[in-house]
Parts: structure tokens; C-alpha cells; sequence
């Protein structure tokens, strides 16, 4: 069941982060409790997530971005896209993405744009089977 994350999920998704880059679950403090309240409270900041048997198994985030241009039509950005490692290749993944367009399309965003580190060529064909392409744009990163 796609659905957006309630304030219950923060456990469930940190787990799930493993399987993103993360090495640990950051410990439970004020701060990451008063970041996920921010998060869960933010009209324009998404959390999908997909869930199996009660158990969270993909997810992005998906972050609608007020603009200036385009006849002052925002656009989405997503990022933190993952899915765990037994339940790849069902559908998931593509499942949240879909929910990030629709969300998109509700809030009259004009694109919706991704990054991705990944360089395998089953990731980016995933990506593109979503209807994402890397033509249009030349994405530049700066790490802080």
C-alpha cells in the first residue's frame, strides 16, 4: 500500500535508510525529532512510503518547490529513493514514484526532477522506465 508517512513510520524508515547509504540509525534526540516534526508538519515536503505486511519496503521523498518562472508554477524534486534489498524488483520503487508524480500533477508543478549517484545501468534504467530522462538536464553537486 503506497501511502504518505505518518509520525509513526520514523523508525520503520531510518531501518529502511539502511539500505540507502546510511550506516547506522541516528540516536532518537531532540534533534531528529524535531527534524521528522518539521518534515511530517511541511505542507510541501512528501514522505511515500510503500508498505507490505506492516513493513515499510520502499520509499523517496518527493519536495514541492515554489517558483517564480513558469507562470509561477512550482516543480518536485525528488530524492532518497530506495527500496530494500528483498523486495527489489516487484514494483515498489516504481509504485512510490508514481505516487511523487501524482503529487506533483495535484500541486500544478510544471517538471519533476531526481538525482541519482548510482552509475548502474539497472538503476538508470529504472529511472527511465518512470519516464525520467538524463537528456534534458546536466545536474551539478556540491558537497557540503
Amino acid at each position: 500500500m503506497v501511502r504518505e508517512a505518518k509520525n509513526e513510520d520514523l523508525k520503520s524508515l531510518l531501518d529502511l535508510y539502511l539500505c540507502l547509504h546510511e550506516e547506522t540509525i541516528p540516536e532518537d534526540t531532540e534533534k531528529l525529532q524535531g527534524t521528522w516534526t518539521k518534515i511530517i508538519k511541511d505542507e510541501n515536503h512528501h514522505i511515500i512510503v510503500n508498505e507490505v505486511d506492516g513493513m515499510i519496503v520502499s520509499s523517496c521523498v518527493c519536495v514541492i518547490i515554489p517558483n517564480l518562472t513558469r507562470g509561477i508554477r512550482p516543480y518536485a524534486f525528488i530524492e532518497n529513493v530506495v527500496t530494500h534489498r528483498d523486495y527489489r524488483k516487484r514494483g515498489y520503487g516504481s509504485e512510490c514514484l508514481a505516487y511523487a508524480k501524482e503529487i506533483a500533477k495535484e500541486n500544478n508543478c510544471y517538471k519533476i526532477m531526481l538525482l541519482t549517484g548510482s552509475k548502474m545501468e539497472e538503476t538508470l534504467h529504472f529511472y527511465e522506465k518512470a519516464g525520467f530522462n538524463s537528456n534534458d538536464k546536466t545536474a551539478f553537486v556540491q558537497w557540503l
